[in-house]
């Protein structure tokens, strides 16, 4: 064995070990950063994300027929319309504002409002004294709503009377 040769056996032998421990370390880091990679994603995934709201900005409803909605809403239930254009209608409940969308074409006619179909089931404003509560479903009888009359919520044991628009969208009028 020549001196040449032997030197770059070292060279070699002394290179691949560095490779080795070098893989080592990196393999050690990698899967290190992976666990700790997946842990923190995992981790924050399960966490709620804790919207912090005051409260509902609005509601927007898809009706059938716009005119017919705009005469319910704004003259027999006495809303104020904000904002009334050709295809929508905005007025205030109290401080959320309800949004009236014209059917745009992709609504059919006969459609109507389905409370057992996945989405919205009812709309509920809320009542501040027995009084007002009277009032507005007499109002609602003389007006030729259809309604349920005051009933009682019982799993909550608090008033309410339940009535529905032109596309029978279900709406409460709810005791607080």
């Amino acid at each position: 064995m020549n001196i040449v040769h032997g030197i770059e056996s070292l060279d070699i032998e002394k290179n691949y070990r560095k490779a080795v421990q070098w893989f080592f370390k990196f393999l050690t880091f990698s899967t290190l950063s992976r666990i700790i990679h997946y842990h923190l994603n995992h981790f924050n995934m399960n966490m709620p994300i804790e919207i912090k709201t005051p409260g509902v900005h609005h509601i927007a409803l898809r009706v059938t027929n716009l005119a017919q909605s705009k005469a319910f809403y704004i003259d027999k239930l006495g809303f104020t319309a904000v904002l009334d254009q050709p295809a929508l209608l905005i007025f205030f409940a109290g401080t959320t504002a309800i949004a009236i969308k014209g059917p745009e074409g992709k609504v059919a006619e006969d459609d109507q409002f389905n409370p057992f179909r996945v989405g919205l089931d009812h709309i509920a404003l809320g009542c501040d004294n027995r009084g007002e509560l009277e009032r507005v479903a007499q109002a609602l009888e003389d007006h030729s709503i259809e309604n349920t009359g005051i009933k009682l919520d019982e799993t909550l044991q608090k008033d309410y009377v339940a009535f529905k628009d032109p596309d029978r969208i279900s709406w409460e009028f709810y005791s607080i």
